[in-house]
């Protein structure tokens, strides 16, 4: 049986899915619950400097994009980090680590970004027993416009400053919290490293409005008649997550460097996908949300089960295996060809994949053959761009088929190509013409 006890940094749980830092971590009663659902660990909901809470809006707090089955796809968040007293916080974190010394608590942190801010709080943490520390530099709404969250993430130099403030007053592990809300992720992740992190988690939430009341014409959720963006995260995130992932995983100033994924992880397949592309564990958040605690257990069942049929014994199986395979898309094999191909026994004949195809791509699919509704690739026209595939409502029906090496490619008229060849080298890439010359 698949063993999913996890090590990141140092900081042991029996399994690698922790909730994220958000509302389900917000006190000693949820996260009991969730430890009793089967996390493996938690990140505490951020916590603030002493002094007055932060207040948050007595209204609603969130909004949502949902499919056509009322699923939800995305979430948006305009709540802000704990409005619970901070010492309140760490009693209850304490007893929480006490309770259950086999799972992983870190204390999500935000404080201004002066030196004594942090040198305070480190302390005050350390002492509940937490496992690590997570430096929220994500939040993209509220306390942003304090200079804290993400007006802090979107700089590398005030991470890197500020990472090397906690290294110096802390011994618990340290993990940067990234924001996406930047161009390139690799310059805070490089940061971060710079400043000594043990490891980055991504990604927080991007910043949103999730949609607009068409009767009162405010933003959505709305709060007397008015809105403000949030942090937007769920199922619709996570492409945007792997990316950014896999950008930090394949940087060679990076590379090695542990990572907590984070952003739509719903299912064992996210989590599984994450880790292939470098990271250690995940952190969950809106699935929790959605469906509750107990949703970790389908996670746990499916992602050992998945590995077992495998035959990956261990979550270093897995983890980093598909980074070697991102590239860039000017490496991408040019001689590489293929082509649709529609099962006719699993056809429905619904005709999606036609009008897609007749309407926005390379007029490839057929609608009619000798008088008769049946859809049919045309070799001749098609490019092998699957569009065919992602409309299609059955799954498998359509499939792409690679040519073998000299096979015939109608549509081009020429044998297939063995040999790889790139944009860097292609004749039509002015570049190469006049590296050539």
């Amino acid at each position: 049986m698949a063993d999913l006890r996890n090590n990141f940094v140092g900081i042991k749980s029996p399994n690698p899915f922790w909730l994220a830092s958000a509302p389900p971590t917000d006190k000693a009663y949820n996260v009991e619950r969730a430890f009793k659902a089967g996390w493996g660990g938690v990140v505490w909901k951020t916590l603030g400097e002493e002094g007055p809470p932060v207040v948050n809006v007595n209204g609603p707090r969130y909004g949502a994009i949902w499919g056509a089955d009322r699923r939800l796809l995305g979430f948006n968040n305009i709540e802000l980090i704990t409005d619970r007293d901070l010492y309140v916080n760490l009693r209850e974190m304490k007893q929480v680590k006490m309770n259950w010394p086999d799972r992983a608590l870190i204390a999500s942190i935000m404080v201004p970004c002066e030196e004594n801010a942090w040198k305070a709080i480190l302390p005050l943490v350390e002492e509940t027993g937490a496992d690590g520390i997570e430096l929220n530099f994500g939040c993209p709404h509220g306390m942003s416009e304090r200079g804290m969250g993400s007006a802090v993430g979107q700089v590398p130099e005030y991470i890197e400053m500020v990472v090397r403030w906690c290294k110096q007053y802390t011994r618990m592990p340290v993990i940067t919290k990234l924001t996406p809300n930047i161009t390139d992720i690799r310059k805070p992740a490089r940061a971060a490293k710079a400043g000594g992190t043990d490891a980055v988690s991504l990604i927080n939430t991007i910043n949103s409005i999730t949609g607009v009341n068409l009767d009162t014409f405010s933003p959505e959720p709305s709060i007397d008649g008015r809105g403000s963006h949030g942090g937007y995260c769920g199922p619709a995130v996570k492409p945007i997550a792997l990316n950014m992932v896999a950008e930090i995983a394949r940087d060679p100033e990076t590379y090695g460097l542990p990572i907590s994924g984070i952003g739509g992880v719903t299912t064992w397949r996210d989590a599984a996908e994450f880790m292939a592309l470098g990271a250690g564990n995940v952190q969950v958040c809106t699935a929790a949300m959605t469906y509750g605690f107990k949703i970790v257990q389908e996670m746990i069942t499916g992602l050992s089960d998945w590995m077992d049929a495998k035959g990956h014994r261990t979550l270093d199986d897995i983890s980093g295996r598909a980074v070697p395979n991102v590239t860039d898309w000017q490496y991408l094999n040019l001689n590489y060809i293929a082509k649709a191909k529609i099962d006719q026994d699993a056809c429905i004949k619904c005709g999606r994949c036609h009008i897609a195809c007749e309407d926005t791509s390379h007029q490839a699919i057929t609608q009619f053959v000798n008088g008769v509704r049946h859809f049919e690739v045309i070799e001749e026209e098609c490019v092998g761009c699957n569009l065919c595939v992602n409309v299609c409502p059955v799954e498998n029906c359509i499939t792409m088929e690679p040519l073998a090496a000299g096979t015939l490619d109608r549509r081009t008229g020429k044998p297939v190509d063995p040999n790889y060849a790139n944009w860097t080298t292609h004749p039509n890439n002015p570049m190469a013409r006049q590296a050539a010359e």
